[in-house]
């Protein structure tokens, strides 16, 4: 039977929530998020930017954190727990963004931020982050469409999130023709990535995983990405992964990675041409005196590094579903988070 026949039996007996339908629509999603009119005048009168968000909702801001360390001209900062960090000022913009809008941890720091005099952008499907920007002057609430999970409706939110970086004038805006050439050569690569349709590199990835252990390794400027990329191992795929960055990583846990015992693990290594030359040379040197015989190569493409994270994001998306359907597991169930929320209802 071929891969197209298998994985199609394999989408009906455990994609019981279609996360295949929802990826294959991540090049659209972004494309419409990127065009959003978005009512607010430029201000670089910021001293950085927090951004606010848990689990899928907040990956976005780590691929902006990624961004601006590379390329803008102020900070980003990631605050992934209830509250604000101490040395937060109203001069910090706050992003936050809550796919379902009731992310307690997100609207903790939300109402703290708007005690103390701060301006949130909130970008959300609805639920209390709405509500509650919405009685407030200095600030304002995106709204993406609803009714996925959060990991899956990243299309929406990073796009989103990257268009009011664009409006506010912190990160420079593509122009019309870069952005439908970065759309074109998006939609090329979601193409050939499909798990049903496509050239089955994803698939082949995901076999080489089965039963091992797996290593996420990428350069620092790609981290958000990768980081990602096992956060989706672990929600779609239920299962473990390690991500480490170059070049940190040749700095201490090298020495494990020489004395591991290799036939047990599956490597995945992030590049991208953009990356530091003496980052590559460490690459190299890992692929040729560490690697596995299920070693891989993410070659991240794209004309900027916008472009190199969506990418990465989307490709391995398709990675993480292959592996969780090769596995027996459906790759829209959470239910340990379900539960948790439960818990955290009653008390």
């Amino acid at each position: 039977m071929s891969n197209e026949n298998d994985f199609i039996a394999l989408a009906e007996k455990f994609d019981k929530q279609d996360m295949i339908k929802y990826t294959r629509s991540f090049v659209d999603d972004i494309e419409k998020s990127f065009n959003i009119d978005i009512e607010i005048e430029q201000d670089l009168d910021w001293s950085g930017v927090l951004c606010l968000g848990m689990g899928g909702s907040g990956a976005g801001g780590d691929f902006l954190k990624s961004i601006s360390d590379y390329s803008a001209g102020i900070p980003f900062v990631i605050w992934k727990d209830y509250g604000l960090p101490s040395w937060w000022g109203s001069d910090w913009l706050v992003i936050a963004t809550s796919y379902s809008g009731n992310t307690e941890e997100t609207l903790d720091g939300v109402k703290t931020a708007l005690e103390q005099g701060g301006t949130v952008i909130g970008v959300t499907s609805g639920g209390k982050l709405e509500e509650i920007l919405s009685e407030n002057d200095n600030s304002i609430c995106l709204t993406v469409p609803s009714g996925q999970m959060p990991r899956s409706a990243f299309g929406h939110l990073f796009g989103t999130q990257i268009a009011i970086c664009w409006a506010l004038g912190i990160f420079e805006k593509p122009t019309n023709e870069e952005i439908n050439d970065i759309i074109t050569r998006l939609r090329i690569m979601s193409s050939n990535a499909d798990i049903i349709t496509g050239n089955g590199m994803p698939i082949s990835m995901a076999k080489s995983m089965i039963g091992k252990q797996i290593g996420v390794l990428s350069p620092t400027v790609l981290s958000s990405a990768s980081n990602r990329f096992v956060s989706q191992l672990n929600e779609n795929s239920e299962r473990f992964a390690r991500q480490v960055n170059f070049p940190e990583m040749n700095h201490n846990e090298v020495v494990a990675w020489g004395s591991a015992n290799k036939e047990v693990h599956s490597d995945i290594y992030f590049s991208w041409e953009g990356m530091n030359k003496r980052t590559r040379s460490r690459l190299d040197w890992m692929l040729e005196e560490m690697s596995t015989d299920s070693s891989w190569v993410i070659e991240c493409e794209g004309n900027s590094l916008l472009e190199c994270l969506i990418y990465a994001a989307h490709i391995t998306d398709w990675v993480s579903i292959a592996l969780a359907l090769l596995e027996g597991k459906d790759p829209s169930d959470m239910h340990p988070i379900v539960s948790l929320k439960k818990h955290l209802s009653s008390v």
